[in-house]
């Protein structure tokens, strides 16, 4: 079958490699429909993080058809088509069971990768895969592109909007303005929230938060972010902050835009140095977040609402490759060529 390969700091290509069988009673062998690529997986690929040479692709999401199962999977059967979320959460520990399968106590291998490919096992599928009405050729391509965004991007956007405590009436500051800022924005709006600031400074990415839900666009960075926020909330700060980044500038503009007892719901992947907390402990702010409920979300709410017509996420895929082609898809990404690029396998 094919995969994708990293070979090295910009280049990935796609290689040959053995079809992955059941290992496990409670794997799930899923034949790929549509994948993508994720901010995160930039990092390596603009060599801003070491990283093997001629390793596995650090792909995270996908949807796609079950092939095979396990002796101890119960809840999918072949044929079934399905969310693969990029955690694999029990359904059963203390975490699962508070809503944070993202840091699911049964097992230490919680996170996909490899999922670049025409196949992937998906381990621990029992609880964490999400059944999908139906099977693929049922819904248009504008509806696959939002269950896709389902493995990951929706449902951290939603994560960071759930910790933040976005409810109705807030003031919300999203920071970042990839596919996860944008569904915090998506996100944000679900909760209720009246005001909803979007830091951008690229058009399209703009237009589009304001299509999902954004009252106002900031178009600046650092301290003149801060002071514009804090001019557009009468110095009051926001209520929430969705940190979608994950660099050292994005979390001091977080906690530096809230207002004292706000808290930050922080899902961009960290890539800064320690943080500093006294700016946060003197203003009460509470820093929250980590990896996503992927499961949790998607089967209690955001199924649902992509299937209803109520959001459509997968606007943010504003470019398509073939597997084939996934270079260029990760350079269409890296050059800000795309918001999130979408890649078809089948």
């Amino acid at each position: 079958m094919k995969s994708t390969v990293f070979v090295k700091a910009g280049k990935v290509e796609v290689k040959d490699v053995e079809k992955p069988t059941v290992q496990a009673s409670d794997d799930v062998i899923i034949r790929v429909v549509r994948t993508c690529v994720c901010g995160s997986d930039l990092w390596a690929y603009r060599g801003l993080e070491d990283k093997a040479a001629n390793s596995e692709n650090t792909g995270h999401e996908a949807i796609g058809v079950v092939e095979e199962v396990g002796s101890a999977i119960t809840t999918v059967v072949p044929g079934d088509f399905v969310i693969a979320p990029f955690t694999h959460g029990c359904g059963h520990c203390a975490a699962c069971r508070a809503g944070f399968d993202g840091d699911c106590q049964d097992h230490d291998d919680n996170f996909s990768s490899g999922v670049q490919a025409e196949y992937i096992r998906f381990a621990h599928g029992e609880w964490a895969l999400v059944k999908i009405p139906g099977k693929p050729e049922d819904y248009s391509e504008a509806m696959l592109d939002s269950l896709l965004t389902l493995a990951d991007v929706m449902a951290t956007g939603y994560h960071a909007a759930r910790v933040a405590n976005v409810h109705a009436g807030s003031t919300v500051v999203v920071v970042g303005d990839g596919a996860i800022g944008l569904c915090g924005v998506i996100a944000a709006r679900m909760r209720g929230a009246k005001r909803i600031i979007a830091m951008s400074r690229h058009e399209d990415r703009q237009k589009l938060a304001t299509e999902f839900g954004a009252t106002d666009i900031v178009a600046k960075r650092g301290d003149d972010a801060v002071k514009k926020v804090m001019e557009l909330t009468n110095n009051d700060g926001a209520d929430a902050v969705l940190e979608c980044v994950g660099t050292e500038l994005s979390n001091e503009t977080a906690t530096q835009v809230a207002r004292p007892g706000a808290i930050v719901g922080r899902v961009g992947l960290p890539h800064e140095p320690k943080m500093d907390m006294a700016p946060s402990f003197y203003n009460n702010i509470s820093i929250a977040g980590g990896p996503a409920s992927v499961t949790t979300y998607d089967k209690s709410v955001l199924l649902k609402a992509v299937l209803d017509g109520d959001i459509h996420p997968g606007k943010v895929f504003t470019k398509s490759f073939k597997l084939d082609d996934i270079d260029d898809a990760y350079k269409a990404m890296a050059n800000r060529e795309a918001i999130k690029s979408l890649v078809v396998t089948d």
